[in-house]
């Protein structure tokens, strides 16, 4: 059964060898091979929480198997828990000293975090093992677009094209991309890119295809905002045992700059700072019913609503963020969670990030992020225009009827005004100016940067303005669908 499961695995049937693993399992209970495939299965399934669950019960049965420690890491790397990721690598190698792929996911960790000199020597043992070994590659690929070496990077790929499939072919594509995109290419950069998306909407079809009983992230977004009103009475927030002091959420649109921001606010003292995880996860079923409908939130259940604020500080906490001063929730999309975020923490101050459109969605395009809805809208450039034409009806909807502090940050200003910028934002918040607030790259190194943004922060303060310009014709499709928030934003030129 694990070996039909395997097959069905590798046919990109995960429902199918999730069946036949479960009924593996009821024949040889805690079998730690069964066990590490079923975590496999979880994973691509996106079942992320289910799979680390199942994978921790296998190493501890049995901790000297190195593949479940390998598919551990795999799970808590898609989490973005890189620390412990590492460790499960580092636990698979001790166990299995050839386990390339191990060796692969430490170069490619190294790479991210710009260290170029381990990344290289991770890699290399990695590539004795295994010549063509993609996460290895890809990692060396990395180090050299850093470089801005374009050639070299594209030299490196060009190999993996016709050995690897579903999630290391979207890579090797996005990469390609990169690396013709460093070399003035743009014709072909933006062809890779595509085939990239291509590459992800097959692999992830079954999963996340919008459909008559799935519907789209676009269609979630527009159907909050079309049943989202004024409260008709102020909320309350009862005090919470472990609440920070100063609640901050920081959102807009990925790829707007909002790691950069939440880097800048999480170097001052007395600051913490999360960045993209789902502190909200509680308040799914709250914010939007089976049946679709939102109910209405100011009928909401006290009880209920002291509880969902527990969950949230409570899931904070797991997370390891520190509430005893400033906390900066950072999730570019929680402008969906508006309305809930009104009624549970109606004392929040809200940071809502604002870049050219045309630059956010080309960058959105370019870049391979975890497998969710929002990521099957991103795919497409037309869809992702739409999808951020939802989103920022939605924000500034609930900016014109929910009593919350809003205040907003210009990418454009953040990078030709960085000090005043960043003043009126401190004051906003309530911190006073640090000069640790220039040193954002330094905190970025020393926290690590888990979004596709890791470079461009660590080099310091990036200006990426008008990347949109050498992609005009390929962005055609979105162009028009983006025109009324470019001129309402003020970026027309």
């Amino acid at each position: 059964m694990n070996l039909a499961a395997w097959q069905r695995e590798e046919a990109g049937d995960y429902r199918g060898a999730y069946d036949l693993l479960r009924q593996a399992l009821t024949l040889a209970p805690g079998d730690a091979f069964v066990g590490g495939s079923l975590g496999a299965v979880l994973r691509k399934e996106g079942r992320l929480l289910e799979a680390l669950a199942v994978l921790d019960q296998v190493v501890v049965a049995e901790p000297r198997h190195g593949a479940a420690w390998l598919e551990r890491g795999y799970t808590l790397d898609a989490l973005r828990l890189e620390e412990p990721a590492v460790e499960s690598y580092r636990r698979a190698l001790a166990l299995d000293p050839a386990l390339a792929p191990a060796l692969g996911r430490l170069a490619d960790t190294a790479a991210r975090r710009g260290q170029g000199e381990e990344a290289r020597t991770l890699a290399a043992r990695a590539l004795a093992i295994d010549p063509l070994e993609p996460v290895a590659t890809a990692a060396l690929a990395t180090v050299a677009l850093e470089a801005r070496d374009g050639a070299t990077a594209e030299r490196l790929l060009r190999p993996l094209l016709d050995r690897v499939a579903g999630d290391d072919r979207t890579r090797t594509l996005t990469l390609l991309g990169d690396a013709l995109d460093r070399q003035d290419d743009t014709v072909a950069a933006f062809d890779h890119y595509r085939a990239a998306q291509a590459n992800f909407r097959d692999t992830y079809r079954d999963a996340l295809q919008p459909g008559p009983d799935r519907p789209s992230h676009r269609a979630f977004i527009e159907r909050i905002a079309a049943q989202l009103r004024a409260p008709s009475a102020p909320a309350v927030s009862t005090p919470v045992p472990g609440a920070a002091r100063t609640h901050v959420f920081l959102l807009g649109y990925p790829r707007s700059g909002t790691t950069l921001v939440e880097n800048v606010l999480a170097s001052a003292p007395g600051v913490a700072a999360l960045e993209e995880r789902d502190t909200l996860a509680g308040t799914d079923g709250v914010l939007v019913q089976n049946d679709g409908a939102m109910p209405d939130l100011d009928l909401l259940d006290a009880g209920l609503a002291d509880r969902l604020r527990e969950d949230y500080w409570r899931r904070v906490a797991e997370m390891g963020a520190t509430t005893d001063g400033t906390f900066v929730d950072m999730n570019p999309l929680n402008g969906i969670k508006l309305p809930i975020i009104a009624r549970l923490f109606p004392d929040a101050r809200i940071l809502v990030m604002r870049r050219d459109p045309r630059d956010v969605v080309l960058s959105c395009f370019r870049i391979n992020f975890t497998p969710s809805p929002a990521a099957w809208c991103f795919s497409d450039v037309e869809e992702a225009a739409r999808h951020y034409d939802a989103l920022m009806r939605l924000t500034e909807q609930a900016r014109a009827v929910l009593p919350l502090a809003f205040h907003e940050v210009r990418y454009d200003r953040l990078v030709t005004d960085f000090s005043g910028t960043v003043r009126a934002m401190a004051e906003f918040v309530g911190l006073p100016w640090t000069n640790d607030f220039l040193r954002f790259d330094r905190t970025a190194q020393t926290r690590g940067v888990r979004t596709a943004s890791a470079t461009q922060v660590r080099r310091g303060l990036f200006d990426g303005r008008g990347q949109w310009r050498r992609y005009g014709d390929q962005l055609a499709p979105a162009l028009p669908i983006l025109a009324p928030w470019v001129e309402r934003f003020g970026f027309e030129h």
